[in-house]
């Protein structure tokens, strides 16, 4: 019964903190990343799919990403997407391929952003938390209606305390890391 509840909760805090890389991961730094275009969608044949099934994207240099649609009558259609993106991006096509110039990161935005992670990291960490009052509620009814001791219920909140411990960790680790990544210049 604790085994449960206890894999029950490590799965849904390991998703919240696999939420947070993916929000993470879309949060600019100077760095070019492919990543960085992964939310963006294009128009293909009357409908919108996502940037990464109608084009290639590599990393050129460190602040260049390569953009490489597969079809030639997609380059303007791709370019046009990046240009409307709210990453604030001024895509340069060269034949085929579009070049996307990542520009160098104010001090103020690298402030701006680095709110904005810390902001993304607490929702994480308040997820986590209410995880964990789900698990301790469910020991306690599971107490209540006498299938595990009280013992048992008290051994089962300290893992799931555990497990919680753990994921805020990983969350703090997370964001240390984003934010150094941000402050590089």
């Amino acid at each position: 019964m604790i085994d449960d509840v206890k894999k029950d909760a490590e799965a849904r805090m390991g998703k919240s903190v696999e939420a947070l890389v993916h929000e993470l991961a879309k949060v600019r730094t100077g760095r070019a990343h492919p990543s960085l275009l992964d939310h963006i969608s294009v128009s293909y044949y009357g409908s919108d799919v996502p940037l990464t099934q109608v084009a290639n994207v590599n990393v050129e240099d460190s602040r260049t990403l390569a953009v490489s649609p597969w079809e030639r009558n997609m380059v303007p259609v791709v370019e046009k997407a990046i240009m409307n993106s709210d990453l604030g991006l001024n895509p340069n096509t060269a034949g085929n391929v579009i070049r996307v110039p990542l520009p160098p990161l104010t001090e103020e935005r690298r402030k701006d952003l680095i709110k904005v992670v810390r902001q993304e990291g607490e929702q994480a960490k308040v997820a986590v938390r209410n995880i964990r009052r789900d698990a301790n509620h469910e020991l306690k009814d599971l107490m209540k209606e006498k299938l595990i001791s009280e013992d048992d219920e008290r051994k089962g909140e300290e893992i799931v305390q555990n497990l919680t411990d753990q994921h805020v960790k990983k969350v703090d680790e997370l964001l240390a890391e984003k934010e150094e990544d941000l402050m590089a210049i």
